[in-house]
Formats: C-alpha cells, structure tokens, sequence
C-alpha cells in the first residue's frame, strides 16, 4: 500500500530565511498520524526559534499521548505557548517571537480525524472533489472572508491580509480562554484528503487552483510538489508548506436506485392499464342519424343562464381561495395550520440563497429563540454554518417533524455554535458528512436521525463507521481579539 501521507515546505522567492516547519509522524504506538504546519512569526530567526520550540513540544506531547485526544491537543498548544514565552523572556534578541499553527491527529483504521487551530495555518478536507476549508483563519480579513463580506480574491490582495489576532507565545490568554484554540473532530472516510498549509500556499493559490492540483491522478508527492511549484510562480512572498494525508482504503460508493413513477406507462399501457391495442380494434359501424328537432328556444335561454350562473360561482369561489393565506405541508407528512413565522422564513432564505463557504448567523438579526414549524433545508454541495452570539432553534408545540435536513446532494455540512431544544428529531440526513463544533441538542428524542440510501436490489459492502463525540461543557462564544500581532 502506498504511503498515504507527505509533507514538504520551501522558502519561496522573496524570503532569505524558512519560517515554517511541519510533522508528518507517527504517534500513540503508531495507531494515529500526527499531521502539523507551523508558521514562525518574528521575523529572522525569531520565527524559526518559535517554530522549532512548538514542533518539539507537539511531538514530545502527543507521541505517547493516553486518553482523551483533543484535551491532550489543547494541552499541547498551551505547553508550546508557554515555553515560546519562557524563551522569549530569556532572549531578549526574540522578544517578538511566537507562531501560529494547524494539527490533525489521523485515525485511519476508525475512519476519523480529530484538528486544533491557531492563527491563519489552515485546514482542509478533500470529500468526493468537493473541498472544505475546516478551520477559520483567527484574523481580521479572515474573519471577513469566512462571513463572506470579502471574496477570496479580495482577501488574497488585502494590505492587512496578514495581521492576525492569535498566535502561540503572544499572550498568556490561551490559559484563560477556552475558545482561544479551534478543536473539532470529524469522519474521514476512505477516499477522503486532508491538505494543512501555511499562508504562504493560500496567498498565492485560490481554492479552484488548490483543487484543481490535488484532485489529479498522481502522487502525494507530485502534488505537494506542484503546489509549492505554483505558489512560487504566481510569486513566491512567503514561505510555503503543504501536508497531505489521503485515507486509502478502498472508497464505498452505494448507489442509490430510484423507484419508478407511479404514473410511468409499462408496456405501452396508458393511465388506465389498458394497452393502447385496445385503441386499434376496428370502430363499429355508424348507424344512419336521426332526424333532429329545431331547438326549442326556451331551452337556449335556459342554457345560457346557467352557463352564466356557473361563471359567477367560479369566478366567487377564485376570488375567495385567492386571499385565503396558503397552507404548507410540514415536513414528515404532518399538516400545520400555521404560517411560517419571518424568522423561520429569514433564516430558511439565508441558507438558499448563500453562495459562497461560511454562512455567518448573528444574533442581532434573529429574534430568539426561532421557532420553527417546518423543516429546514439544506441542499448546498457544502456549507459551514456559524452562529455568532446565541441563537436557539426551537420546535413549535405543533410540530414533529425535523430542524434540519440535509438534501441528497449536500455532501459535506459543518455547523457551529447551533441549540436545538425540544425536537423530535434534530437533525436528518442521508448520505451526507456530517461535522457538529460546539452544538447542543436540549431535550431532544432524536438529536440525529441517519437514514442510509442504498440499492435494494444488489449486494452491498460498505463501511458505517460509529461515532466518536467529543465534548466540551465550557465552550466559549466569546467574540475574537482584536488584531494585535502582524506577519
């Protein structure tokens, strides 16, 4: 089996000196692979001391790591931060020193990855050509990029593009601030890649660039290669390092087989169920017509005014049915004699009309909680879905069908920060990729309702990975720092 995993960094054009560093390593008795990028920031050596300190530190931490996985994640980040501070109160030559940083600890044989973020490294995952960018960069123009006040382009070329807000050795509030770090877990399922890099790819390499190199049949090698390759064609300014890890076990694909139309015709029959021969049977012979009356012009009258008295009925009951306000069928075949309230409505045409990666939900624009009396529905490709603030999804009494329900065609859905309270069933999908960051189902029956479409009619093989969950009682939702550090 081919090595599923290569790391590579470069200094680029502009650069004297390489910043960066990055782990591709096996820990915890080699049943996980410690993936990591991290970027020094300090200028010359300063950035390359804070780099090497945080390297040491991850490897050292989570070689023989027992227990929880993210706790230990966290752990790491703090005991790097501290000892990039130590250092720096020893040297006053480093006293701008610190760094930012992405790992992922990879489970191969249990189909998952579990990541901790700080800074503007990034993190993303590769799901059948669809790629997803995980963490959010922890700066100013990052934050307006993932909310989708800026484009990618714009964010590439912004002056501030590289001012962040967060790093390791810059401030002691990472021992305070439990949303300091960015943790999360989620599957990763044969097929699957996962691509950490610096800035110094992203800044140079929009998104359909970086797809475009990592969908392409070569090796993990070619295609690192071929990202530093084009970072440093379009420029070069900083230094640029790639991982790539690709989960290669054998990708399931089920298909799903959908069943025939009711009304479709089998056999040439028609609506009836009777074959269209009966339509070529010779036609009786037509008997000689009677004689008809004249009219009897009392009759014609008659006629008339019923045919008018039957355009006023019509014409009443239209006028009636059309101010009558229109009744939606709730999801799950339920009726409701309600209308969707504006909230429900609002919230329903941000997801549809949202084009971009991060949809972005303030509590400033929602009442709360939002009462839902139908379903909501996602059908995006892929979608990440942050509330800001505190926004709860709450089940009208009447209602019993589902929050939230992930279309056909929605392969991945990250949703962050969200409540549900008092649903049936929160949250129902199919075939989908699922990711949950600090979400809370309260007094939900069903927090998640899962309902795999497969072929009735083959034989099937397919892998349907348990879920490992990870939680956090102390999530913060703070909002971000300001901008207090520069690269």
């Amino acid at each position: 089996m081919a090595e599923n995993y290569f790391g590579l960094t470069d200094t680029g054009k502009v650069r004297s000196n390489n910043e960066d560093t990055f782990i591709t390593q096996k820990v915890m008795g080699n049943r996980m692979l410690l993936a990591s990028v991290i970027d020094g920031v300090g200028g010359y050596n300063g950035g390359e001391v804070a780099a090497a300190i945080a390297k040491e530190v991850f490897i050292d931490r989570l070689s023989g790591l027992q227990g929880e996985i993210i706790p230990g994640m966290i752990d790491a980040f703090k005991l790097a931060s501290a000892q990039i501070s130590q250092k720096k109160q020893n040297d006053k030559d480093l006293e701008s020193m610190a760094c930012v940083a992405t790992m992922a600890l990879v489970d191969i044989d249990n189909n998952q990855f579990f990541y901790a973020h700080v800074g503007d490294t990034r993190l993303y995952l590769l799901r059948d050509d669809s790629l997803v960018k995980i963490s959010k960069d922890h700066s100013f123009v990052g934050f307006l990029e993932d909310s989708g006040r800026l484009t990618e382009t714009a964010a590439m070329n912004h002056p501030k593009r590289n001012e962040i807000n967060k790093a390791l050795g810059f401030t002691s509030q990472i021992d305070t601030d439990d949303s300091f770090i960015e943790t999360g877990q989620s599957p990763f399922l044969p097929g699957d890649m996962l691509l950490i890099c610096s800035d110094g790819l992203t800044d140079m390499v929009d998104k359909n660039g970086i797809l475009n190199i990592i969908t392409q049949d070569i090796t993990l090698q070619e295609k690192a290669n071929q990202l530093i390759n084009t970072a440093n064609d379009n420029g070069g300014n900083d230094n640029v390092t790639v991982v790539l890890v690709q989960n290669n076990k054998t990708q399931q694909r089920p298909q799903a087989t959908m069943p025939a139309p009711a009304n479709v015709k089998r056999n040439n029959e028609d609506n009836d169920g009777i074959t269209h021969a009966r339509q070529q049977t010779k036609p009786e012979p037509m008997s000689k017509p009677e004689p008809t009356m004249p009219p009897n012009k009392s009759n014609g009258l008659t006629i008339i005014l019923g045919l008018l008295c039957l355009v006023f009925l019509a014409t009443s009951i239209w006028l009636y049915m059309s101010r009558q306000p229109i009744v939606k069928k709730a999801g799950y075949g339920t009726t409701t004699q309600k209308l969707r309230n504006a909230d429900e409505v609002k919230l329903q045409d941000a997801i549809d009309a949202f084009k971009g990666d991060t949809l972005v939900l303030a509590d400033t624009s929602f009442k709360q909680p939002i009462i839902l009396t139908d379903t909501l529905h996602i059908d995006q490709d892929s979608l990440y879905i942050r509330i800001k603030g505190n926004i709860t999804l709450q089940r009208d009494t009447g209602y019993h069908g589902p929050a939230l329900s992930l279309g056909a065609d929605s392969k991945v859905v990250v949703l962050e920060n969200f409540k549900f309270n008092d649903f049936d069933v929160a949250i129902d999908l199919h075939n989908n990729g699922l990711f949950l960051k600090n979400t809370q189902f309260i007094n939900c029956k069903l927090p998640i309702q899962r309902a795999y479409i497969l072929p009735a009619d083959k034989a099937i093989t397919a892998d349907f990975p348990a879920s490992k969950l990870s939680t956090d009682e102390k999530a913060s939702t703070q909002t971000p720092a300001k901008p207090n550090g520069a690269r």
